[in-house]
Order: C-alpha cells, then structure tokens, then sequence
C-alpha cells in the first residue's frame, strides 16, 4: 500500500524568494535575466566559449523588474506586495496575485528559489 506525502501548508506571502539567475538592467531600468542556453557541464565546456551569445535575454517590465529586484532572500512576498502598491499605485492593484502568478513561473523554470525551508525551521 502506498503512502501519501505529507503536504505542508506554506503562506506564500511569508516567503523570501532568492533569484538564482544572473540579470543586467536595460537602458529603460528594466531588468534582463540571463539564462544560460547550457546546463549540461560537458556543453558549458565546450560550446558555451564558442559562442557569440551563451545566456538566453529575457526582458521584464516595469512590474517583473521591481519584483525581481526585491527577490533578494531577505524580503517576504507580503513585504514586496506593500512596495508594489505604494511604488505603483493603480498598477498593482491585486499585487500579491500577479506575484504570485510571477514567482511561480519563475521557480517552475527556476530562475527563483522561493526558500520554503526557511519557514519549516522558523516553525518547529
């Protein structure tokens, strides 16, 4: 008989997402995050030298480069969401639903570790 995981019940917005990807900022402020076109330690070898452009350019807005800004391991998702708002206004009006949306697709290509480990140690 198999058994069930136990899932834990993890508040999003306690949590400190740290970026795992490098990032240069645009001429505009927005930022682009580099990805590397190579994991593999073979491929990074040998053919990441070679090339003329080895990180793939992927250019935020000005909402997903504020964002990625504050995923610095040390700030909460509830603390980014009142920057959101006061930074933005109108903009951000449901601020932790766009950022939620936006750091789950960053961890699923994992461009951000969202640091759900600092929250089980805080609460045993």
């Amino acid at each position: 008989m198999m058994r069930r995981k136990k899932r834990l019940s993890i508040n999003l917005l306690d949590l400190t997402p740290e970026q795992l990807a490098g990032w240069e900022t645009a001429e505009n402020g927005n930022v682009v995050v580099l990805i590397p076109k190579f994991q593999h330690e073979l491929l990074v070898k040998w053919l990441l030298p070679r090339l003329k452009y080895p990180h793939v350019r992927v250019k935020l807005d000005k909402l997903g480069s504020f964002v990625w800004k504050q995923c610095d391991g040390r700030t909460t998702v509830a603390e980014m969401a009142d920057r959101m708002r006061a930074e933005f206004q109108e903009s951000a009006e449901s601020a932790e639903d766009r950022i939620r949306t936006f750091l789950l697709m960053l961890e699923k290509s994992e461009l951000v570790n969202l640091n759900a480990h600092a929250i089980e140690t805080k609460q045993q």
